[in-house]
């Protein structure tokens, strides 16, 4: 199937707002503040007359703004959730107004270490200030305030995009009809921050880092494309990685004796390496990295059951069967807490060997589980 056949909403076009300008400026959870702040996003569908059928849709770490469709007829590569934003697909277009935004600390389009600091006129680098979750979700509040959008019908995303939904259901109860948290968790578990350490490890330590202040034409593409290939590791399977490739050699029948990449899997972990540093910053991976680390609902209202107390959204929450980066055992936390607040929530584990990526991957699973919980 081509681009121009694939069910799709079609050409869709990135857009920018300046959200924020001087005097106004965002308050961060850090005790700092940010502005001016720009913000990226895409909107699909068309919003009806009284604006109650808006769904946004949360990125996770390496995501942006462009969730479905295309920007140009050679674009070999939908949007990051094409197989669940469209017509007849989960968030149907036909029916929803669905709206993505690249989150606070991006590097496609909304403000982050990559954009232009006005008292220097350079790049923020390290002078960006950290950012958590919930900064992220008071920008996006903002967001759509300024669409004029009084309550959204759903919040959603997967990973670090789960984080968000988590979070706006709980800063903003009076705002959003239903969460829907997919592969995500109350906290990144003590090997996920070790994973992510490694990543901002590999970062730091490469030459052209420059302490962060590095040529955007000269980045620390070493460092970076280490960072991807541990990061992607821990987002697919051991039956995901053993299917694919096993230990079958690539472009050879016997073994080299030397240190060059032999096996199919070190192939496709450099592939993966050197294209993800074509298309994302490296202070960014940073920052956001660190962002996911600090989310801690229990450490930050006491318990969980605390943290969903005032919620009043229906919760859909999905897990995955091979997803070792947020286990089921975390998502059960979560349900347990909804439910010792009296809270709606339904809970699902997906079969699939797709790992943590499967929510990107398993799109007719995940259309049916959608659908239904919307309608109900």
């Amino acid at each position: 199937m081509t681009i121009d056949e694939a069910p799709s909403v079609g050409m869709v076009k990135t857009q920018t707002v300046r959200l924020i300008d001087p005097p106004d400026k965002l308050s961060l959870e850090s005790g700092k503040s940010l502005t001016p702040i720009d913000v990226a996003y895409e909107t699909y569908g068309t919003l009806n007359r009284d604006k109650s059928n808006a769904i946004l849709l949360c990125h996770a770490l390496s995501g942006d703004a462009h969730a479905a469709g295309y920007h140009t007829k050679n674009d070999t590569k939908l949007g990051w959730w094409d197989r669940l934003v469209g017509p007849k697909k989960a968030f149907d277009t036909d029916h929803y107004f669905v709206i993505c935004t690249n989150f606070l600390g991006g590097c496609k389009g909304t403000t982050g270490p990559n954009s232009i600091n006005p008292q220097t006129n350079q790049p923020y680098g390290l002078d960006f200030p950290v950012i958590t979750v919930s900064d992220m979700v008071n920008l996006q509040k903002r967001f759509i305030d300024h669409l004029g959008i009084p309550r959204l019908k759903a919040v959603t995303g997967g990973s670090l995009g789960g984080m968000q939904a988590m979070e706006w259901a709980i800063q903003y109860p009076e705002m959003i009809e239903n969460a829907i948290v997919i592969a995500a968790a109350a906290h990144v578990t003590a090997q996920g921050i070790a994973f992510h350490e490694i990543g901002r490890h590999a970062i730091v330590s490469d030459p052209q880092w420059q302490q962060g202040n590095y040529n955007p034409k000269v980045p620390p593409k070493e460092g970076l494309s280490i960072a991807r290939m541990v990061g992607h590791i821990t987002y697919l399977s051991d039956y995901s990685f053993n299917t694919r490739f096993g230990r079958r050699l690539q472009d050879k029948d016997k073994f080299d004796y030397n240190f060059s990449k032999e096996f199919q899997v070190e192939s496709y972990l450099h592939y993966k390496g050197s294209s993800f540093v074509k298309r994302f910053d490296a202070n960014t991976y940073l920052y956001i990295s660190k962002t996911m680390d600090y989310f801690d609902l229990e450490g930050k209202y006491g318990s969980l059951k605390k943290a969903f107390e005032k919620v009043k959204a229906k919760f859909l929450i999905l897990s995955f069967t091979s997803d070792w980066l947020f286990p089921t055992r975390q998502s059960k936390d979560l349900v347990n807490a909804l439910l010792a607040n009296d809270k709606h929530v339904s809970f699902i584990e997906v079969e699939t060997d797709y790992g943590h990526d499967a929510f990107l991957l398993e799109g007719e699973k995940l259309k049916a589980l959608i659908e239904r919980f919307l309608i109900t």
